[in-house]
């Protein structure tokens, strides 16, 4: 017995020496970086060590590129520089697992929406790690990027990538997979697996209950949790995973958190062992279900970050909270947080409610809606609505549908208070074309049709006045007496895949009642490196053609809760306004503000206020930032009449949690005529302004 187990380990001796290293190229590394790259020649192991905090302390991350060996050999912290390094964790495996479906190009190709890929065929796939070669490049003096090749999954391939961020603990995970096959529709799984089982436990704050703990060896399933975020303990530390807040979750109708976490012993099969990590619900609401947009030949950076530290699990996941502000939208002096398009159908709730019981009071569970807490809770201030979106709204009858006008009108007055404002709003989506939002600086009682004969607007026997609208015409009219303001929604996408575009030599487009479009992160697709382009390019588009328009931000979601997923489907606009209007007068000043284009629209994560324009011999850009994640770049946008000028700002000097003044001149370009800023950061979150008109 002994002899045969010597001979065996003769054999791995003898393999171990007839298998090259894995080729290390440090080419493009720089010693200038704060971040420390060693590599023992002819050695799998690879370590950064760099500044974790203001402290000194210090963290480190070694590779292991031996294949079918856990990636991460050791994640470790040192109190300072020179101390002792105290491993969290060891041989930790970094799991992703891609989920691919058809998608159904029966209408507008890859703009799509209107899709359930969940109801076709899919496969799910295991990514798989065999490593071919790492190259390190030095991004910044602040970022490292080690790019391993040789990633599979399925179809897709390409190569798995790691980013290092100097001044905290943050670490960037992605799978960079390629397909060459059409209409490829995808999800991602992505996580740390522990699989030789040294963890001790778990973390979660469940958005329901609050925080939760498990002990290690916990069966691996699903969980809702807060912040996206799931942490697992060792004895010497711990570590938290989450995904890019926003740019993660494709677009549903409903805001439910379906459980985008996972975590316990032996989740997948493909990574036995202790894990944590983030998943895509392949059913989400169960009704339009798109998935994500992966077009051949495109790059699809999966991405999973995690942060680690000496810290408990529980601290781990305030940590990252900060992320996200605990996904809470910043007060910002001189500005009003204002959110749009939300079918809560709170009217219609109350009204069925009423019905059914034959009484007018408000049921204790609707006094205070869930929706208006969940808003509250979110730092909002000002929450437009957009009410009666179904399809015999336009079909009612003037008693029916001033009843439940003026229940939405008294609603939204009794739900408001000096600090929060809930504003009428609705889609009609009648007579312009496509799907449009109305927006009034009043309560205005106006009906959706007008028979022949009626006129267009009386005074009824209470002194109410009351509108009808039958045409394009009326509505423009309306909107220019009540100075009102309407806007396209979800433009060129859903129900307004040809428009604004088809709109634009409409008396009612020219108008200045006519805003523009609303921004929304829709489709998804995770080859980009910004969110809703859709809009920002049609934003671009509308301003060559002259038109002066704008872009609020729009959620465009269904029933909410305070424990539903909202903030990773919001944006939010930031009004420059001193003060939230009172609902009682009128709330003029935020229609002027969006007319105007005074405000920035934002995920949450970066704000870019004080937004300036200075002409010398070229417009020179300037605005205050402030940002949570790393940033990434900005980017400077203008047109002249017909083309499109990008110019992009690198911004890898960034660290977490920063201010700055940013100010960049628009490269020389002859008969520019409007300029805009954006500020993206390293998850594909987003701030940005509305265009700048230049003078001739």
């Amino acid at each position: 017995m002994h002899r045969i187990f010597a001979s065996f380990g003769v054999a791995v001796a003898l393999a171990a020496v007839v298998r090259a290293a894995v080729p290390v190229d440090l080419s493009g590394y720089r010693l200038r970086s704060e971040i420390t790259i060693t590599h023992a020649a002819g050695t799998d192991l690879v370590t950064a060590e760099w500044p974790a905090d203001a402290t000194g302390a210090r963290a480190s991350l070694t590779l292991n590129l031996t294949p079918a060996r856990p990636l991460f050999a050791t994640i470790g912290w040192r109190d300072s520089a020179g101390a002792t390094l105290r491993n969290i964790a060891e041989n930790i495996t970094p799991l992703t697992v891609l989920t691919v479906g058809q998608r159904d190009f029966a209408r507008n190709g890859w703009m799509v929406f209107f899709d359930k890929v969940h109801n076709r065929p899919s496969q799910r796939f295991p990514a798989k790690l065999q490593p071919a070669a790492l190259k390190v490049d030095t991004l910044s003096s602040s970022r490292v990027r080690l790019s391993i090749k040789g990633l599979t999954a399925g179809e897709f391939s390409g190569r798995f990538e790691i980013t290092i961020f100097a001044g905290s603990t943050l670490v960037m995970t992605e799978a960079v997979l390629t397909t060459r096959e059409d209409r490829r529709a995808i999800l991602y799984d992505a996580g740390l697996v522990a699989p030789e089982r040294r963890a001790t436990g778990y973390a979660w704050i469940d958005p329901r209950t609050g925080p939760q703990a498990a002990p290690a060896d916990t069966p691996g399933g699903v969980r809702a949790a807060r912040f996206r975020t799931a942490a697992l303990e060792f004895a010497g530390g711990s570590i938290a995973v989450f995904p890019p807040p926003h740019r993660y979750l494709y677009p549903l109708d409903f805001a439910d958190n379906y459980g985008f976490n996972w975590l316990g012993r032996n989740y997948d099969a493909a990574a036995p062992g202790d894990g944590i990590g983030v998943r895509q619900p392949p059913a989400g609401d169960n009704r339009f279900v798109p998935w994500v947009n992966a077009p051949p030949g495109t790059e699809q950076r999966l991405p999973l970050f995690f942060r680690f530290g000496p810290e408990n699990a529980a601290a781990s996941l305030a940590a990252v909270a900060a992320y996200t502000r605990s996904d809470r939208f910043a007060d910002l002096p001189g500005y009003k947080k204002f959110t749009s398009h939300y079918h809560v159908e709170h009217t219609l709730d109350l009204l069925q409610r009423q019905k059914a019981t034959g009484e007018e009071t408000i049921p204790a569970e609707l006094r205070e809606p869930g929706f208006v807490r969940a808003f509250r809770a979110a730092g909002v201030d000002i929450v437009h609505l957009a009410e009666f979106h179904n399809g015999q709204t336009p079909r009612l009858g003037a008693e029916e549908r001033l009843k439940q006008l003026r229940l939405l009108h008294a609603e939204c007055a009794r739900l408001s208070d000096e600090k929060f404002l809930l504003l009428p709003g609705e889609e009609p989506n009648v007579h312009l074309g496509g799907h449009w939002i109305s927006f009034f600086p009043k309560p205005v009682l106006w009906v959706l049709n007008r028979p022949a004969g009626t006129p267009f607007v009386e005074t009824n026997s209470a002194g109410e006045t009351i509108y009808r609208v039958g045409s394009p015409a009326d509505v423009l009219a309306l909107m220019q007496r009540e100075r009102g303001l309407m806007w396209t929604a979800h433009a060129r996408i859903k129900g307004s895949i040809p428009f604004p575009d088809g709109q634009r030599d409409t008396p009612f487009f020219k108008s200045p009642q006519f805003l523009g479009a609303a921004w929304k992160a829709m489709p998804a697709d995770y080859s980009r490196d910004t969110l809703g382009w859709r809009v920002l390019d049609l934003l671009d588009d509308m301003n060559n053609w002259g038109a002066d328009k704008r872009a609020l931000g729009e959620v465009d979601v269904f029933k909410i809760e305070p424990h539903s997923e909202l903030y990773g489907h919001m944006n939010v606009n930031y009004l420059k306004l001193d003060r939230t209007p009172r609902y009682a007068d009128s709330w003029q000043p935020v229609l002027d503000v969006l007319r105007s284009g005074e405000f920035f629209v934002t995920t949450g994560e970066i704000l870019a206020s004080d937004f300036r324009v200075e002409r010398s011999v070229t417009p020179r850009l300037s605005a205050k930032l402030a940002w949570t994640l790393p940033l990434a770049f900005a980017e400077l946008v203008g047109g002249d009449g017909t083309r499109v000028v990008r110019h992009r700002v690198a911004l890898g000097e960034t660290r977490a949690f920063g201010e700055k003044e940013f100010s960049a001149d628009f490269p020389a370009t002859p008969g520019l005529r409007w300029v805009r800023l954006a500020v993206w950061d390293v998850a594909g979150n987003g701030a940005f302004t509305q265009p700048v008109a230049l003078a001739p």
